[in-house]
């Protein structure tokens, strides 16, 4: 080696017109100490011939072939990109995103390209907006991360228009990788919500600016009708007339803004059911003027026609969180609507596709509904009738004067007290007056003959409607406890086992020719059981007992416990019963009691005086 490097003689040609004596160096470019040597002795030839520069030539030599050898760095040129992204190897122009090699490798047909960083405000979870265009228009979706970071997920992209498939998902999730980690700087980041209500540190959401909603887009329609339209005096002199005209009509629009009301003082998810056999009442429209609070109050817009099942009223529910819940009466008159499950305000914890466990849903507001009859049925239970404000709409006492004129006009201004309300109530601090307020009409509510919880719901409304005619109406209208006490279920009302005791009694009455005398027995057909001697006491085989009960909806169990605490059956043991001859033979029977009245045939029952 030696012997060649001193053979070998380059001539001041071969230093200016050629590379030959820097390609000969280069040679030893593993060896650093070898390179060295070799610059130290080519530099020494360069001098003898005139050329006083070789290291630096050949410095230059270096960077040109360093160069050379790294790879080609790209932007993208799609027409109309909001901005220009780095995106290393791959061509990303209107013909599509590919990247050339052995093999053209294609990434999208299309222009694609992220163009925003989500993260929720609410969860942490970080989402990704991607822009893309097929023809002329380009478009946006909010996909999250897990999405585009997986080659068997991103395919789902094709629905929203996106050209991917199983062919070139893996190019895909590599291109929008490469590029969101070359653009971290360029790429905005943005704070997101996929909820509506009160956060921390944030506001009261959508009334937040530099937020994103980056929700499940089964709620865009919800969510995009929030938003004031018209003239907002229009609607404050409507809502005047319309308070004026009718209290349930205040108790309504009242409850409507009581429901953001509710986890400021920790209570708890309450219904607001308006009901009438008839048509025309103007119950409907009253459901608009409470949604005109805070949006489009039309069917489908703020209204939803909820046509789904309970997890779906749950997930709405949620997605709404404080603002209020609005339900037409279609939804009720399915069979799938759960008073219990939404007055809960916490949805059922469900398993995933991968395996893992969704976030449980959580709710805490108001529930505004409409219907042809009552919401609670009969056997519902006291948590169902406690958590419901259920008002009947007489045909001849009308809700709305008007409908058909405050209908139009709600439908063309609406969306400005529900943001001023929230806003002034976080901007003023008005949570402790809240509280304040709220305890106060709580007390005077608990002396009436109502239970804790409807005294509870009553009272939110009682607080809210207060603030709104402070604030908003000004005027000093606003709703007293005579108002809405009148419209509380009574404690007997909410009890279960008095409802229980009550279809008991009437169901013996209606079934008389079923039970057997001392004297007498049902000639032909099912006997129930027989009425006692003059004792007050009539005794139903517990078959039957159990049977009548559970189809009615009451737990039997439960039931007798109930009847048992309030002396209202004889029995012996512990399963409550006693033992019976019915036509000779013995027979386990409850024993009830019949309630002591002595009146004439015609006279009318008051309903506390039968129980």
């Amino acid at each position: 080696m030696e012997n060649e490097i001193t053979q070998t003689v380059f001539t001041k040609e071969d230093f200016i017109d050629t590379a030959i004596p820097y390609e000969y160096v280069y040679q030893f470019h593993g060896n650093k100490f070898t390179e060295r040597q070799m610059i130290e002795k080519v530099s020494a030839m360069a001098m003898a011939v005139g050329i006083r520069s070789f290291k630096s030539l050949y410095s230059q030599y270096l960077k040109e072939l360093k160069q050379l050898h790294e790879p080609m760095v790209c932007y993208t040129q799609f027409d109309g990109q909001p901005f220009e992204l780095q995106c290393g190897e791959w061509i990303a122009n209107d013909m599509g995103v590919y990247r050339e090699g052995m093999f053209v490798e294609q990434a999208c047909p299309h222009p694609i390209m992220p163009i925003q960083r989500l993260i929720n405000i609410d969860t942490g979870i970080e989402k990704m907006k991607l822009a893309f265009r097929k023809g002329n228009r380009w478009r946006e979706i909010i996909v999250d991360k897990s999405v585009v970071s997986s080659a068997t997920k991103i395919v789902s992209l094709s629905d929203h228009g996106v050209s991917v498939t199983s062919e070139n998902a893996k190019a895909l999730v590599r291109f929008l990788s490469e590029v969101e980690s070359a653009n971290y700087d360029i790429i905005p980041e943005m704070n997101s919500f996929s909820r509506l209500g009160y956060f921390q540190n944030e506001g009261f959401v959508p009334f937040v600016d530099g937020l994103i909603f980056d929700g499940d887009l089964n709620f865009r329609t919800i969510y995009n009708s929030i938003q004031s339209h018209g003239n907002r005096d229009v609607w404050i002199d409507e809502i005047k007339k319309v308070r004026e005209y009718s209290t349930v009509a205040k108790i309504t629009i009242a409850a409507s803004l009581a429901s953001v009301l509710v986890p400021i003082c920790n209570a708890q998810v309450f219904f607001t059911h308006l009901w009438s056999s008839t048509s025309g009442t103007g119950k409907t429209v009253a459901l608009m003027c409470a949604a005109s609070i805070w949006g489009n109050p039309e069917l489908g817009k703020y209204i939803q026609t909820f046509n789904s099942t309970q997890v779906g009223l749950e997930r709405y529910a949620a997605f709404l969180n404080h603002l209020p819940l609005m339900i037409d009466e279609g939804q009720l008159d399915n069979g799938k609507f759960n008073v219990y499950q939404l007055a809960e305000g916490v949805g059922r914890t469900r398993g995933n596709k991968t395996g893992g466990v969704d976030r449980t849903p959580t709710w805490s507001n108001c529930v505004l509904t409409t219907g042809e009859a009552p919401l609670i049925k009969q056997s519902d239970g006291a948590g169902a009738y406690n958590s419901t404000l259920d008002i009947e709409c007489k045909s001849s006492e009308k809700v709305i004067d008007n409908g058909q004129r405050t209908a139009n006009i709600v439908k063309n201004n609406y969306g400005f007290a529900g943001r001023e309300f929230v806003e002034y109530i976080y901007r003023e601090c008005l949570a402790d007056w809240i509280k304040e307020k709220f305890s106060e009409n709580y007390k005077l509510l608990c002396q009436s003959d109502t239970t804790e919880k409807q005294a509870m719901a009553a009272a939110l409304v009682l607080t809210a409607d207060e603030i709104f005619c402070k604030l908003i109406l000004k005027t000093d209208d606003w709703l007293s406890v005579e108002d809405i006490a009148k419209h509380l279920a009574t404690k007997k009302e909410v009890s279960v086992g008095e409802r229980g005791y009550q279809f008991l009694c009437d169901w013996v009455g209606a079934n008389q020719r079923r039970f057997a005398t001392k004297e007498t027995s049902p000639e032909n057909g099912e006997i129930y059981g027989i009425f006692g001697d003059n004792d007050g006491y009539v005794y139903i085989i517990r078959s039957i007992f159990m049977r009548e009960t559970e189809k009615e909806g009451y737990n039997s169990k439960s039931l007798l416990s109930y009847l048992k605490e309030n002396h209202l059956i004889a029995y012996r043991a512990k399963n409550l019963t006693k033992g019976k001859r019915i036509n000779g033979r013995l027979v386990e029977c409850v024993a009830l009691e019949l309630p002591h009245i002595d009146c004439d045939d015609d006279e009318v029952l008051d309903e506390d005086e039968f129980i």
